[in-house]
């Protein structure tokens, strides 16, 4: 079943996941992307006032857009996305932590331009294990209207 617009009303849409995070896929993206101490190297990254190896804030959101398409984007009327608003990083992804994420819908409207899609706005949280919040992502995301609706 395609998710549509009509799919998504204001409020908590669900938690994904969990999905594991290893050191070597942390560092494979670090050497790749963000070649930071931090992101690399052990001893550098206890120095770093992180205290220790720490994923990529960018590899935590691509993690969180993987979690967001396997969750519902890919069975979704999705058009795709204007941009992200907002992306905080509030605490540091380690090795071996297994990460939730949080979807709540902020708003939901139709398009004035193209009223066939509306604009969904989300707030996704990534959190650790013990349910401390990694990063807080708001974006929003087109998605078609069910059909006969417009």
């Amino acid at each position: 079943m395609t998710l549509t617009f009509e799919d998504f009303p204001p409020g908590r849409f669900g938690t994904f996941g969990p999905r594991h995070v290893t050191r070597d896929e942390i560092l494979a993206f670090a050497a790749e992307f963000d070649p930071q101490p931090m992101h690399l190297d052990e001893e550098a990254a206890a120095g770093s006032m992180l205290r220790g190896l720490s994923g990529s804030g960018w590899h935590l959101c691509s993690l969180m857009m993987r979690m967001m398409a396997d969750g519902f984007i890919t069975r979704a009327a999705s058009l795709g996305s204007p941009g992200v608003d907002e992306v905080r990083w509030l605490a540091p992804l380690r090795p071996g932590d297994d990460l939730t994420l949080d979807v709540d819908v902020l708003e939901a409207r139709t398009s004035r331009s193209r009223p066939e899609l509306g604009i969904v706005k989300f707030k996704c949280i990534a959190r650790n294990a013990t349910g401390q919040a990694l990063c807080e992502m708001t974006s929003p995301i087109l998605i078609k209207r069910r059909e006969g609706t417009v």
